[in-house]
């Protein structure tokens, strides 16, 4: 019986041991994470959209910017109220960026994720050249956003991982050079996928242009006019360039590109507002408005016959801007509360200001360019509250433009979401010698010393780890005194 018994064992250890391996093989596998390759490029499209609106276009930078270009007014007792008192421990801790500085990079490791599934066809994306052309687009707009604001960053090294902690520092001009052959290549992409009747990408994954390809090929013109006109201060024969890029563009029948928040949740700003209160309006915006008898003034104040001065210290400590019931205690613009509002990544009214502009710096008529412009924003903002504002009668109304009312009229248009590219033209013109918009909030110079950035700090993240960052970061002082290449600087 013994024996018996003893040969019984023997045999379920011996069956074991077969079967072991296999059987244990199969335990750590890890199903509810496979590998990247397993996922599609174009799965991946949605989260870089959005995560380019939440986290480059309308994420912190734009929040803190607001308050540098005075289209909002900073609040909350907290970090807004030091931003808009130009604390300089705000503006210049590399803490204050560092979840932006993060969004943007972990944003670009999707993107580049995704070019590279469809330039080595991973899981079936050979040859997706719709895709690929979207895909370098967004890394040309991140990377836009993030040199735009930091001067040099990590770029030709980044994006590496654990094979390259430590990126070196690359030159904004080397960067603009490439974010340009970027916008290029993917161009080319387009025209590739057009030729090949191409439409790989679902329409409910692509929350922007809904995977179509002449609408994307025209962004990427856009944004290619919007690149070319930063360097203005630089070199003056990009004009040309720009204005044949934003020609192209709208030959195409650019109609703005933004995201769907109707179908995927909170607009950026009205998450923002809804969670910290942290904004209310700026009487730099109204006192504009009131001079052009502008239709959008209703709605910037929210009703409200009042607008808050920059740089106020009792403003700037308000705790809450809102009564118990939700209404409006202060003036906000009212489009921050509709919750579903589209998201600019590039707006239609932008591409037209570009072409204004380069039409009258080289000595061209821009009135028909310059009205379009004007017609699209303030019909956007009069439609989501369903005025019955007359938008090209009032653009008639401004005449032939100067580029006085150019950039007054541009201020205005990217009051709603785009105060990024408005930072980048007060930069940009002044480094020409040129001022359009009077800034007014009285801390932007205290004791004689300037207290205005004229760049963002880099991330927390990457001053502590990259020692190239850190060195470029110092104290966090240089962001006083050195503006970005493009506006003068050297870095």
């Amino acid at each position: 019986m013994k024996r018996n018994i003893i040969i019984a064992m023997s045999v379920a250890l011996l069956g074991f041991s077969a079967c072991s391996e296999d059987t244990l093989d199969e335990i750590n596998k890890d199903n509810r994470h496979p590998s990247p390759d397993a996922v599609p490029a174009y799965l991946q499209l949605t989260d870089a959209l959005l995560n380019t609106s939440y986290g480059a276009v309308s994420g912190d930078y734009a929040y803190y910017i607001s308050s540098l270009t005075e289209q909002l007014v900073g609040v909350g007792n907290n970090q807004f109220m030091r931003a808009e008192l130009r604390n300089a421990n705000e503006w210049g801790a590399s803490s204050t960026f560092s979840n932006a500085w993060n969004s943007v990079y972990s944003n670009l490791v999707n993107i580049k994720e995704m070019i590279r599934k469809i330039e080595t066809g991973v899981n079936g994306s050979a040859g997706q050249y719709d895709l690929l052309g979207i895909a370098q687009t967004l890394k040309a707009l991140n990377f836009g956003i993030l040199t735009d604001v930091h001067g040099d960053i990590p770029y030709s090294e980044a994006l590496q991982g654990q094979d390259n902690k430590q990126p070196k520092l690359d030159v904004q001009q080397d960067i603009y050079k490439d974010i340009i052959a970027t916008l290029d290549s993917a161009l080319a992409n387009f025209t590739q996928a057009e030729k090949a009747g191409l439409a790989s990408v679902p329409a409910k994954q692509d929350i922007a242009l809904g995977g179509n390809v002449k609408l994307w090929k025209a962004t990427a013109y856009g944004l290619k006019a919007r690149y070319l006109l930063h360097q203005s201060a630089k070199d003056a024969s990009v004009y040309a360039e720009a204005k044949a890029a934003a020609k192209a563009a709208i030959d195409l029948g650019f109609n703005g590109c933004s995201i769907d928040y109707k179908s995927v949740g909170d607009n950026p700003w009205s998450a923002f507002q809804w969670s910290r209160e942290y904004v209310v309006s700026s009487n730099t915006v109204v006192k504009l408005m009131k001079k052009y008898n502008d239709p959008r003034l209703v709605h910037y104040t929210y009703g409200f016959d009042e607008a808050y001065n920059p740089g106020d210290a009792e403003i700037a400590k308000l705790s809450g801007v809102t009564n118990r019931d939700g209404s409006p205690a202060y003036a906000f613009p009212e489009w921050i509360d509709l919750g579903n509002q589209p998201g600019h990544l590039l707006s239609k009214a932008e591409v037209y200001f570009i072409l204004a502009e380069a039409q009258l710096r080289t000595g061209e008529d821009a009135t028909e360019a310059f009205q379009a412009a004007v017609t699209s924003a303030v019909s956007e903002v009069c439609g989501w509250f369903g005025d019955s504002v007359d938008a090209a009668a009032y653009a008639e109304s401004l005449g032939k433009p100067t580029l006085q009312t150019l950039f007054e009229q541009k201020y205005l248009a990217q009051c709603v979401d785009e105060q990024i590219e408005t930072f980048n033209d007060l930069r940009r013109v002044e480094a020409m010698g040129e001022s359009y918009i009077t800034l007014t909030n009285p801390m932007n110079t205290q004791s004689g010393i300037n207290r205005y950035p004229k760049r963002l700090p880099y991330g927390n993240s990457a001053v502590l780890s990259n020692p190239n960052v850190n060195k470029a970061y110092g104290d966090g002082s240089y962001i006083y005194s050195e503006p970005v290449w493009w506006a003068g600087g050297s870095r």
